[in-house]
């Protein structure tokens, strides 16, 4: 194994692997194991910790229907998008040792009027399916819904579950302006926690901060501090407007690592100490709670071993899954990044790798 994830011979008898300088428990290995779509001969990296083969799952890839795009005139960001042949996709999944990518859509249509929403949301979700059963074993998808209708969002996401057979619904940081702890969209998280289903936020940048100009220049800000950004205010809300304390089976994954929420939110904490007659009402818990409870989760996108250590010491290690944020190229190594983070046993490897998602979006181990 090493660090740029290039495909190795598996390690010997015993499971230690050294990545870099470090050394931890766990061994990746690579088969010849086609996958079609061409790619017949090209090497599948498989990992396997302690001698126990590990299915990874990518909880944070993303996609595109163009036909529902076309709907409201909406452009294609990226190529890579697409998923009519997905011969690339997949042969970048096999380099990084990714054996499921659990597929996901930006929303862009959270100002399109009812009627264009509902046509295309079911254009969206029917091909998506299709992704799916197109190659059953590599994909899985996040549901869409238009969240500026929540009444036709809840009906949606019933219709996506009961009928369709998803697993899991995405939602922005925001829909078009208003936060998702509004009451109004309190319908919409009821049923997603009826449902049972996995709710997988990715934000859409803090764009009513753009206008004044704090984000332009260089660094492109609007997405290098704005998308997580845009988590970190989502998922304050959702704290202290007491969404989470409504609906407590509700189980959010956080794209980008929760934003920046988990790295200071003991001042959340601190903030009910310091001036608890202006935050009220209090959450029934320590905003730090929320973050080990059971109730957020958090992808892999913080890019260094310090950084996915810290993350695991604020929420725990069974609310880390994979994410890889394909088709951008943020990172190729994620599956290195958890075997070479120190201080994890491997269970908690193997639960970050596939484990976790795989309970929580009904994929078989």
């Amino acid at each position: 194994m090493s660090l740029s994830g290039d495909l190795v011979p598996s390690h010997p008898a015993n499971g230690i692997a050294f990545t870099g300088c470090a050394m931890q428990s766990a061994a990746a290995t690579a088969s010849s194991e086609p996958h079609g779509h061409g790619h017949a001969h090209a090497r599948r990296r498989e990992v396997v910790v302690n001698g126990k083969r590990v299915k990874t799952i990518d909880v944070h890839a993303h996609c595109a229907v163009p036909a529902a795009m076309a709907l409201i005139k909406h452009p294609l960001e990226a190529p890579g998008l697409l998923m009519t042949d997905t011969s690339v996709r997949i042969a970048a999944m096999d380099a990084q040792g990714i054996d499921v990518e659990a597929l996901s859509i930006n929303p862009y249509w959270y100002r399109a009027e009812r009627d264009a929403a509902a046509e295309l949301i079911k254009v969206q979700n029917e091909t998506l399916v299709e992704f799916c059963a197109a190659n059953p074993e590599r994909f899985v998808a996040f549901a869409t819904a238009s969240l500026q209708h929540p009444d036709l969002a809840a009906e949606q996401v019933e219709y996506a579950v009961k009928k369709l057979g998803f697993r899991g619904v995405g939602v922005g940081g925001s829909v078009a302006g208003e936060e998702l702890a509004n009451p109004r969209f309190h319908p919409f998280w009821a049923k997603c926690e009826e449902l049972g289903v996995l709710v997988f936020m990715h934000p859409l940048g803090t764009r009513e901060l753009e206008p004044s100009g704090r984000l332009g220049g260089s660094g492109l800000l609007t997405n290098t501090i704005g998308n997580p950004l845009e988590t970190t205010i989502a998922l304050s809300h959702l704290i202290f407007e007491g969404t989470l304390d409504r609906f407590p089976g509700l189980k959010i994954c956080a794209a980008h690592g929760g934003g920046f929420l988990p790295s200071y939110a003991n001042r959340s904490d601190a903030v009910i100490r310091t001036f608890p007659d202006r935050v009220g009402p209090l959450p029934k818990k320590k905003p730090t709670a929320y973050l080990k409870d059971g109730q957020l989760f958090f992808d892999t996108i913080v890019f260094t071993p310090e950084a996915l250590r810290h993350l695991i010491a604020e929420s725990g290690p069974g609310q880390i899954m994979i994410g890889t944020d394909y088709p951008f190229p943020w990172t190729s190594t994620e599956i290195d990044l958890v075997l070479g983070t120190p201080g994890l046993s491997d269970d908690e490897r193997i639960a970050i790798l596939g484990g976790t998602a795989a309970r929580l979006l009904g994929i078989a181990p």
